[in-house]
């Protein structure tokens, strides 16, 4: 009888455990008592590197980059011009053209805020703007329409002047104090006590990818909140 009991007791108990009614794990902080679990640890995600972004320059030439260290800001001091007046203007006084590398209109000869680069951007050739060798061959001259002496310049011009400073800060590595108006190096009143040239000179773009896993769409984020078009 005894042996009897010897064989089927172990049986009795093998089946108590494939009931889930064996021996119980006890927590030690004095909570209820529950089985013991042993949970498979999960990988975290691979995530692929991507390449970095680059920046979206509507601006950049066909040319080879000069070597660009300041980015000088004027106005026009008039109330009316355009990328062909100040052309025919410049050549007038014996340049040889439009001695600024952007012009910004204002609505009055060209659209407002519209920024047009001239001849001088397109072959990366030196301006004749600043009067002062350093800024003219290493400065990249921005003229807007406008005589900021008497008005300011329209939130269009300031938002397409914001964009393209930021833009050419970034693309060509230039420091915020290094973005300076005519008067910085000339004395001239330009571009005109209404300009608001720190505000402008702190302009930052950012390169950002939108989409999916693929996508290589590029956007520009212009600081400030000034619209990107």
């Amino acid at each position: 009888m005894r042996r009897h009991l010897q064989l089927i007791l172990p049986l009795f108990v093998l089946a108590g455990l494939i009931a889930g009614c064996g021996p119980k794990a006890v927590r030690s902080d004095g909570g209820s008592s529950r089985p013991l679990v042993q949970r498979t640890p999960i990988a975290p995600p691979v995530i692929k590197a991507q390449k970095p972004a680059e920046l979206a320059n509507p601006w950049k030439p066909e040319k080879g980059k000069r070597d660009w260290r300041h980015i000088v800001i004027h106005h026009t001091a008039s109330s009316r011009d355009s990328v062909d007046s100040i052309n025919q203007a410049h050549l007038k006084r014996g340049w040889e053209g439009v001695g600024y590398h952007f012009v910004i209109g204002n609505g009055n000869g060209m659209a407002d805020g519209e920024i047009e680069p001239t001849f001088r951007w397109k072959t990366q050739m030196h301006g004749a703007h600043a009067g002062n060798e350093e800024y003219n061959q290493h400065g990249i001259g921005i003229c807007l329409v406008g005589n900021f002496e008497d008005t300011h310049p329209s939130a269009a011009q300031l938002a397409a002047v914001k964009r393209l400073v930021g833009v050419l800060k970034t693309q060509y590595e230039i420091k915020s104090a290094n973005v300076v108006g005519h008067k910085t190096v000339k004395s001239t009143a330009c571009p005109g006590k209404h300009f608001p040239l720190t505000e402008v000179s702190q302009s930052e773009v950012l390169p950002f990818v939108v989409g999916g896993a693929d996508a290589t769409e590029l956007h520009l984020l212009a600081a400030e909140g000034s619209q990107v078009r």
